[in-house]
């Protein structure tokens, strides 16, 4: 008795033809190549994102102190012009 390879016609071309598929062609080793280059030149595109996100978040942190610190000396200066034309 003979086992389901083969019997069965499926399995039979599957398994046991040298057709050429079931070897890696070298143009497949090529794509898959290409395929894991991209993959890395995205993944390192995604740290580049993450890190101008996170330095454009610490430029505004920035701006909103240094703005801050101007509005505190203005308000400053204000109060002492009341002071001497009010007074």
């Amino acid at each position: 008795m003979g086992s389901i390879i083969e019997k069965c016609p499926i399995f039979v071309y599957v398994v046991t033809k040298a057709d050429g598929f079931h070897y890696r062609q070298p143009w497949v080793i090529g794509v898959q190549e290409e395929i894991e280059r991209l993959t890395k030149r995205v993944e390192e595109a995604e740290q580049v994102m993450m890190g101008v996100s996170n330095l454009s978040k610490q430029i505004e942190t920035l701006e909103v102190k240094i703005l801050s610190g101007q509005v505190d000396y203005l308000t400053v200066q204000v109060a002492d012009l009341e002071k001497v034309c009010f007074e």
